[in-house]
């Protein structure tokens, strides 16, 4: 397996490899957006409350979490809702609706956070033609303050959608974090670490699984923040469905 590192056809090389790795310049030119209005979201990670659904105890999760639907007229907000997913995809926390705090206006008002999904939808529709995606965004900061933090206390797992972007919003004062890719019908894998804020990992979910290794505290105020958005076509995942 061969992580591609390059915008050049993004598109293609999701399609063909299962996941891409655009660095910021590269997301900002085909989201069509400025860098510098990117980082203008970044001050809403401070305001993050904490994840109280954390079934192993922990403590050092922070998000929120709103949803959308995009299609040819555009980025549409739709009512809060919680989270779901099958235990299928995720063993720790599936099986339970999760109600996260909805997003902030102060983001979700903003040009380029419609701008940025919109970018990330239009690309994925190229990967595979889809005329409206079901869209779940999730800001995530994992915090060292009480010890170690983990992204993705889940595991190695897969998402139960069509495609995932995973993007670093900023990595302060830790060591570890590294974030790990392997086929889902295979052995390949590759291993690498995000550091410069929005870097974003593309990935089809049914051809790959991803998880990101623990991060420990190496400096005061050691913090982790991403921005997982995913993209589904067959409706948001609920119970029954």
């Amino acid at each position: 397996m061969k992580l591609s590192r390059s915008s050049g056809d993004a598109a293609s090389s999701l399609h063909d490899v299962g996941c891409v790795l655009l660095q910021p310049e590269e997301l900002a030119q085909e989201c069509r957006v400025r860098l510098e209005d990117l980082s203008s979201l970044s001050p809403s990670w401070n305001r993050l409350p904490r994840d109280a659904y954390l079934r192993d105890g922990g403590r050092y999760r922070f998000r929120r979490h709103s949803c959308f639907i995009h299609e040819r007229a555009g980025l549409q907000l739709v009512p809060h809702r919680a989270h779901w997913q099958p235990t299928e995809y995720n063993a720790l926390h599936g099986g339970m609706e999760r109600w996260f705090e909805p997003m902030t206006g102060d983001v979700l008002q903003a040009p380029v956070w419609s701008a940025l999904i919109s970018g990330l939808a239009e690309l994925f529709a190229r990967a595979r033609p889809v005329p409206r995606w079901y869209i779940e965004a999730h800001q995530f900061r994992i915090d060292t303050a009480e010890g170690i933090g983990r992204p993705t206390p889940e595991g190695a797992h897969r998402d139960g959608v069509d495609y995932v972007a995973v993007i670093l919003v900023n990595r302060f004062n830790v060591r570890g974090g590294e974030t790990r890719v392997f086929e889902a019908e295979g052995i390949s894998g590759v291993r690498f670490t995000m550091s410069a804020p929005w870097t974003a990992l593309l990935l089809d979910d049914a051809k790959v699984i991803h998880e990101t290794t623990p991060i420990q505290n190496d400096g005061p105020g050691g913090v982790r923040d991403t921005l997982v958005i995913t993209f589904r076509e067959r409706g948001f995942q609920s119970p029954g469905v």
